[in-house]
């Protein structure tokens, strides 16, 4: 097996899975109880709190743990969006076009509720330019939700920058005797991100950061949103006082357990497997772009480590899929949220490519276990595919 879809989920490390398999059975009290297995469990849980703060540089009762990303982002967005969907039509919010469709979609459904939406766009190779943002923000403006790293073709957004012109307008609006001395509240998903990036809130200057546990070895249907001391939120479930009144529901407490080892994991060897990812992405985007109609989606250079998205002209990139999934070779057509779409990216569309041109797009997603030989036998087999496809097309028309 040949695994190039780790944007999708990556498997469990078995240092993560030791580490949970106690909370199953001997350790499995509920930390909402009082009693000594209750505490143990509570305790637990606020270790593994106080472990991921370290390393997002944040305090520990500033994270709130969720059932994943999606989760996560539609806690951040919906939180600071209901304190004013009574008068909904009088507000303003920005996000991107190229959002996961768990920031994207319910943009829209703020959007159905009277909400002002501004999408900014985005150029060739996937970047946001700062002075569309500057020039978008209002002042009703309450939110802006820009992912750090794009969960298809892996461009990296200047998250830093962002944050400091969205300072400079509160400022600006604080002179103007605001009543919002907040807002707008910056929310940023960094699921793509972690294992990769500097996940520093502080340097990141946002407000809300959004990770989860699929993507950095650890288990699924798990995440946590970073929260910002003075940002307020309405919660989005009902029905217990956890993580703050913001999470009701019984701890998922090995789920917790298992995000913590992971995200401290990969984190301690970041740099290290940032770098030889880099090698592996760049040998294999050269080697691709000699395939004839190959086009590279992302910027060349400000992308994730192991991110390669491509666009093969003239071909169905399922059809690719479905021929390399029988040589035990997996990889993905795009965001795993929309595998079972035939529409094309809306991703891609919006870094320029026609439609006709979108459906050949590829993402290859690398991780530990991907080395220099798994892309050769990749690139021995994938230009006949190629081939194959082409002439079948040419024939069908």
């Amino acid at each position: 097996m040949i695994y190039l879809d780790h944007a999708s989920t990556t498997p469990t490390d078995p240092r993560v899975i030791k580490c949970m398999t106690p909370f199953f059975n001997s350790n499995f009290g509920n930390p909402s109880s009082l009693y000594k297995i209750g505490r143990e469990a509570a305790r637990t849980v606020s270790q593994s709190r106080t472990s991921i703060s370290k390393i997002l540089n944040c305090a520990p009762e500033e994270l709130i743990f969720t059932a994943g990303g999606t989760e996560s982002d539609n806690l951040a967005i919906f939180g600071v969006a209901n304190s004013f969907i009574e008068n909904a039509k009088d507000y303003h919010l920005i996000t991107s076009s190229i959002e996961h469709s768990a920031v994207l979609e319910t943009f829209k459904v703020l959007e159905k509720k009277g909400f002002q939406v501004t999408y900014l766009p985005v150029d060739k190779f996937g970047l946001i330019n700062p002075d569309d943002l500057s020039k978008a923000l209002r002042p009703n403006t309450i939110l802006v939700s820009i992912m750090y790293a794009n969960n298809e073709i892996g461009t990296i957004q200047n998250i830093a920058e962002f944050s400091k012109i969205i300072k400079n307008y509160r400022r600006i609006q604080q002179v103007d005797k605001s009543d919002n001395p907040i807002y707008p509240i910056f929310h940023t998903d960094a699921c793509q991100a972690a294992g990769y990036l500097n996940l520093d809130t502080d340097k990141l200057g946002v407000d809300l950061l959004t990770i989860n546990g699929s993507k950095i070895y650890g288990p699924k249907q798990i995440g946590a949103l970073y929260k910002r001391k003075a940002i307020k939120l309405e919660p989005i479930f009902y029905g217990g006082d956890q993580e703050a009144g913001l999470r009701p529901g019984t701890e998922n407490v090995s789920a917790i357990i298992g995000f913590a080892e992971a995200l401290k994991l990969v984190d301690s060897n970041r740099t290290k497997e940032s770098k030889r990812l880099e090698k592996l992405r760049d040998f294999f985007i050269m080697e691709l772009l000699k395939l004839p109609e190959t086009i590279l989606n992302g910027h060349p250079i400000e992308r994730l480590p192991n991110n390669i998205n491509v666009t093969f002209r003239r071909i169905e990139g399922e059809s690719i899929m479905l021929k390399l999934d029988r040589e035990g070779i997996y990889v993905s057509t795009g965001s795993a949220c929309h595998s079972v779409s035939l529409e094309p990216s809306h991703v891609i569309l919006a870094i320029g490519q026609e439609a006709g041109d979108a459906h050949g797009s590829m993402r290859f997603t690398m991780g530990k276990s991907t080395t220099k030989a798994h892309l050769g036998k990749v690139l021995k087999i994938l230009p006949s595919i190629i081939e194959d496809l082409r002439k079948l097309t040419a024939v069908n028309r």
